[in-house]
């Protein structure tokens, strides 16, 4: 017969975890993360704030509470767009993510294809939701946005399979369509028009779209570069598969190099609503900080180049900062 325990069971047996629940939320928040890819998040919020800023310092006018929750409401629907345009890249190249991304979220396994779609469904209707709240200007922003970013990665289009279209697609949105579209929407809010009034978009506004553009288009043919292994085996043409990494690399050196130069002569000749000095001297030693750091940058070494191209990142992040202080200081 066998005996009955007396010993009394441990009081973290007999009391449920309570860091449990915590755990999963914090593994999904983290998750989620990732698969917003941040440094997208953080770009398309300090385009947003830079953009509000400009249009600020354009209209001449001061700030006030339903201009915060129209700013609030601008941030929140681009991002919604953000997290889909990014999430269904990412549904589409699970097999490319487990080669050149593994940490990715649903090439790592932490989503489930069915959870992404569900996520990438949310963030697309929330996205068009809110802007069609927030005004005209922001809806054809953000829906035009979504079309492109759809067609990038959606078949049968799936424009991403070839290299200029693919380019296209990405400096077309973060250059002109981003930039453009804010700064009218913003415009439209401090000026307290509707659709029927079509602002005049400034120099300022050109040369900073201009500039994103060409800076973007560095991002867009730079960010094959580490990826050269997985595109090369599920056949996704590249400059980098046709250029070879040595030429691309070069090219994107002196295609940032073009944007700096190009932003201090304008800055001199053309601007004359901004801070001439303050322009001028930080683009130079932004565009001196690219060539120092692409100097170290060992072309063999694949975690070497996507920090590299993560260092890329944060010149475009700066310029959102940049351009707006210049405004506010003219």
């Amino acid at each position: 017969m066998s005996q009955i325990s007396t010993q009394k069971p441990s009081l973290h047996q007999i009391r449920p975890s309570q860091s449990h629940p915590d755990r999963q939320a914090t593994t999904w928040l983290y998750a989620f993360w990732k698969f917003s890819r941040p440094h997208t998040v953080i770009g398309t919020s300090l385009s947003v704030i830079g953009l509000y800023l400009i249009a600020l310092a354009e209209s001449s006018g001061g700030f006030s509470s339903p201009h915060l929750s129209q700013l609030l409401g601008a941030w929140i629907a681009c991002l919604c767009g953000n997290v889909y345009i990014v999430g269904l890249n990412q549904l589409e190249d699970v097999e490319i993510d487990r080669i050149n991304k593994p940490h990715l979220p649903i090439a790592a396994g932490e989503f489930s294809k069915t959870q992404a779609q569900m996520i990438v469904s949310v963030m697309g209707i929330l996205a068009l939701l809110l802007a069609w709240l927030m005004g005209p200007f922001l809806l054809g922003m953000v829906g035009i946005s979504l079309a492109i970013g759809t067609a990038y990665s959606l078949p049968p289009v799936r424009l991403k399979r070839f290299p200029f279209w693919a380019a296209l697609c990405i400096f077309s949105v973060r250059g002109a369509i981003v930039n453009l579209g804010l700064f009218l929407h913003f415009n439209s809010v401090l000026l307290g028009k509707g659709l029927e009034f079509v602002p005049t978009i400034p120099p300022v506004v050109w040369a900073l779209t201009l500039f994103i553009v060409v800076f973007t288009f560095a991002i867009a043919i730079f960010k094959d570069i580490p990826d050269i292994e997985g595109d090369r085996q599920y056949n996704i043409t590249t400059f980098t598969i046709r250029l070879g990494t040595p030429a691309v690399f070069n090219l994107a050196r002196w295609v940032l190099t073009v944007c700096y130069l190009g932003m201090t002569v304008a800055g001199v000749l053309w601007l004359t609503s901004v801070n001439p000095i303050f322009l001028v001297t930080t683009h130079l030693v932004a565009l001196s900080l690219m060539w120092w750091r692409s100097l170290q940058v060992d072309l063999h070494d694949k975690s070497n180049i996507a920090q590299f191209y993560q260092f890329i990142w944060k010149l475009f992040f700066l310029e959102y900062l940049i351009f707006p202080i210049a405004c506010l200081l003219a």
